[in-house]
């Protein structure tokens, strides 16, 4: 029985990876690397602040690293005042509503970005719960965070559908055994598949999405 839907939040309800990609092109030509889209995508999407900056600037101390963390976000909220969520997004929520099912988001991302972009969207409210992986003992591609939603909702993973964008998202969601959609805003659709997502979907306006879900709700009340 189909009873909730777990969103991931950058590149999958808001396609924020230009920018993100944008300020950390700037924010790393300060420490004399030029990165490209094929580095963005492997080294940076979807990852945690800390283990991207490890990764990639292993000099700077946990202080520093941290201190350019925070730079690199306070820049992405100044230039991301003009985001929208992907289209379908309002509709896919009146359908959850309609239907009775909850709503949790699950994401990577920074707390001060969570509540920034929350804002921004007027979404601050629709959400069950919210789980950032800063809260939890591991962060995304490992499953803690999905199972620690699909804990605070009170159900199991097989009673859910999770959206995600990114390789790690979908590796997570998977691991916890959700069934996973890849959402390809930043992301060949095929490569999410590969990484384990059932379906692959430019936006929620998909058919194949509505298709699915409207079977999954059809399929649960004939139960």
């Amino acid at each position: 029985m189909l009873t909730a839907i777990l969103f991931d939040l950058d590149g999958t309800i808001v396609n924020t990876d230009p920018i993100h990609y944008q300020v950390w092109q700037k924010m790393l030509l300060n420490h004399g690397i030029e990165i490209d889209e094929t580095f963005y995508k492997s080294r940076i999407s979807g990852r945690l602040n800390p283990e991207i900056v490890q990764d990639i600037l292993p000099h700077l101390s946990s202080a520093a690293g941290e201190k350019f963390a925070d730079q690199k976000e306070a820049m992405f909220r100044q230039l991301a005042s003009h985001l929208k969520p992907l289209p379908g997004f309002s509709e896919l929520v009146a359908w959850t509503e309609t239907h009775q099912l909850k709503r949790a988001l699950v994401t990577n991302a920074p707390r001060l970005n969570v509540e920034f972009m929350l804002e921004l969207l007027g979404i601050k409210e629709i959400f069950h719960t919210v789980v950032l992986s800063e809260d939890c003992i591991a962060g995304k591609p490992e499953p803690m965070p999905y199972q620690v939603a699909l804990k605070q909702l009170g159900i199991t993973a097989k009673q859910a559908y999770a959206l995600e964008d990114s390789p790690s998202g979908i590796r997570a969601a998977v691991a916890a055994d959700i069934q996973t959609i890849g959402i390809a805003s930043t992301h060949d659709p095929q490569g999410l598949r590969e990484f384990g997502a059932f379906m692959a979907i430019p936006d929620f306006t998909d058919l194949q999405l509505w298709t699915l879900l409207n079977s999954s709700i059809e399929t649960s009340n004939i139960k």
